[in-house]
């Protein structure tokens, strides 16, 4: 008997035709450790992709204090979007660590997404584990959630009119996919090669964040982490280095 390992289930081939996205995470680095050769890849064909980030990432690192290491770490993702393509990064101060979902959150990704209009929305994932074993942290469970649910609120006048009152952003129903990075069902991927050595570079960029996360030499480990992904998604993309989504259409 032939084992289904053996012909893993084959992930097609993300849609191209858009000309926007917005990707919402959690922390600085949540992307350059999830998809940011796949947005290298789309910023060199003349896509438009901005961040937005729920927090600033200052509960990271045990050495610096919150008001010391915010500052640090949003100076290295904006260097870090840089890399690849992305001139546009926003942060809503939503505290690191225990960002709560909710109305509060829902309301300031809508807002994003009214203000950005993209018709592809992008976010990790939201599930409660890694790969089935490995859990999940709140602030990641919590934005993927939200993003999910704001893609759908950004289209309704009649969910969170402040948005127009307040701020004159109009609805914007024109989202057509959410996808989630890092999904432990992924049903997508998009080829990681022209894009890869840039993703190393970009994850460089948090070099503070780095060197407290391992003792390793840091472009090594990088280099390991990202390429060792890449070719394991391969397997099931024709063999290509990927970076794979999990696609909810609209």
């Amino acid at each position: 008997m032939t084992d289904a390992t053996d012909h893993p289930t084959q992930l097609a081939p993300m849609p191209d035709d858009w000309q926007r996205a917005l990707a919402v995470v959690a922390h600085p680095d949540d992307l350059e450790y999830g998809c940011a050769a796949a947005i290298a890849g789309w910023t060199d064909g003349g896509r438009e992709i901005a961040y937005l980030l729920a927090t600033r990432g200052e509960a990271g690192i045990d050495t610096l204090s919150p008001a010391e290491c915010a500052p640090v770490r949003e100076r290295e993702q904006r260097a870090s979007a840089a890399v690849v393509g992305v001139r546009t990064v926003e942060f809503l101060d939503h505290r690191d660590g225990v960002i709560e979902y909710g109305t509060a959150l829902r309301r300031d990704i809508a807002a994003a997404i009214r203000r950005h209009r993209p018709e592809l929305v992008i976010t990790l994932n939201h599930r409660d584990t890694w790969g089935g074993t490995v859990w999940n942290t709140p602030d990641h469970r919590a934005v993927g959630r939200a993003t999910l649910d704001a893609a759908s609120d950004a289209g309704n006048r009649w969910i969170f009119p402040e948005l127009i009152e307040e701020q004159g952003l109009e609805p914007w129903d024109g989202v057509r996919w959410i996808a989630v990075a890092g999904s432990t069902s992924p049903t997508h991927a998009v080829d990681a090669g022209p894009g890869l050595e840039r993703s190393v570079a970009s994850l460089l960029e948090h070099r503070t964040y780095l060197e407290v996360l391992t003792d390793r030499d840091p472009e090594e480990y990088c280099r390991g982490f990202l390429t060792g992904t890449a070719e394991a998604t391969g397997a099931r993309f024709g063999g290509r280095p990927a970076v794979a989504f999990e696609l909810f259409p609209r």
